[in-house]
């Protein structure tokens, strides 16, 4: 028997990646949930006509008996509908910021409005399996991590728990993501010719994915300087992090350093010294790459870290949460 889960949000970006991965799945059967953020003619267009739609109801989760829901939604809509779901039986992997962030103060101190649930908020458990694995599996509401802090985390905390990093001299993370980032919303910023043939930061020092990284590299703000940009591309996130080393550190330490902490990781793969990761190599992959280069003779550091936004950076990593808390392989669906 397949097991059921469902999904709100299917038109955009991320939860339309959630479709297209889920249906060769061979442990689930995936559910529509049509709400009112999915109507209109626009969304009309992109609805799956080969899956079954259940109108987006904690009484239509009970009857159909299902198991786990993605909300592929805003913040807001997520605080609205994981009560519901929760209530119903049905546990739930956000892809939003909603529940991330640990305290309702951190959350309206970065997202600039009142977090609505506190104490789901509280209970929400973050979703980054290299790092949170033991928690996720037990969890009734799994918080899945940005797209920007997933490849950040991933570079940054294992030299950090190693000890290599000079954090008096700070760690300054240079990160361009694909248009599909932003969401499907049409906004004047990412429209077609705002973005083609041109490249802009933005959210410059006040950028939301910031504290994802603080808490879970243990940094505090003042180490840790982070800059997005847009990227005239549909998808991808290339990240260039720049620090100093300690003791005499070299790419080969660093990578050593990765190697033992993701020996058993699926979904990590490291280039050889001075050699990195692109874009290409990680498009529609649930994979993120990471690349390391030293100057020995000044300590300056260069790692690279590249993810898909809407696979590791989203519907992919929410998929691996999935399988970790249904206890299936954390893999399947995604190798």
């Amino acid at each position: 028997m397949r097991r059921k889960v469902a999904i709100v949000g299917y038109t955009g970006y991320s939860g339309a990646e959630l479709v297209r991965i889920l249906q060769h799945h061979s442990q689930v059967e995936v559910v529509l949930l049509d709400h009112r953020e999915d109507g209109g003619q626009g969304a009309a267009l992109r609805k799956p006509k080969d899956l079954q739609h259940l109108p987006c109801d904690p009484e239509s989760l009970r009857r159909a008996g299902v198991e786990l829901v993605f909300l592929a939604t805003p913040p807001a809509v997520s605080m609205e509908l994981a009560p519901g779901m929760l209530q119903a039986g049905a546990r739930v992997v956000d892809l939003s910021g909603a529940f991330r962030l640990g305290t309702a103060e951190n959350y309206s101190a970065w997202y600039r409005e009142p977090h609505t649930q506190p104490k789901l908020l509280a209970e929400a458990v973050y979703g980054l399996p290299e790092f949170c694995r033991e928690r996720i599996p037990g969890a009734r509401l799994v918080a899945n991590p940005g797209c920007y802090p997933t490849a950040a985390n991933l570079a940054i905390r294992p030299l950090l728990e190693a000890g290599v990093v000079d954090r008096a001299a700070g760690i300054v993370c240079d990160a361009k993501s694909g248009v599909s980032g932003a969401g499907r919303k049409p906004s004047l910023t990412t429209g077609f010719c705002e973005v083609t043939e041109n490249f802009s930061a933005y959210s410059i020092l006040k950028h939301r994915h910031v504290p994802e990284v603080l808490q879970v590299s243990s940094l505090a703000e003042r180490e840790f300087s982070f800059t997005a940009q847009l990227l005239p591309v549909d998808r991808g996130i290339l990240e260039t992090i720049y620090f100093r080393t300690t003791g005499g550190a070299g790419a080969e330490d660093l990578l050593r350093i990765y190697e033992a902490r993701y020996a058993d990781e699926p979904f990590l793969r490291l280039y050889n010294p001075g050699r990195m990761p692109d874009l290409r190599a990680v498009a529609r992959t649930n994979f993120c790459d990471i690349g390391a280069t030293v100057d020995s003779s000044t300590g300056r550091a260069v790692v690279v870290s590249a993810i898909d936004n809407l696979v590791k950076g989203a519907a992919g990593q929410a998929i691996q949460n999935m399988n970790l808390m249904l206890g299936l392989a954390e893999t399947e669906g995604l190798l």
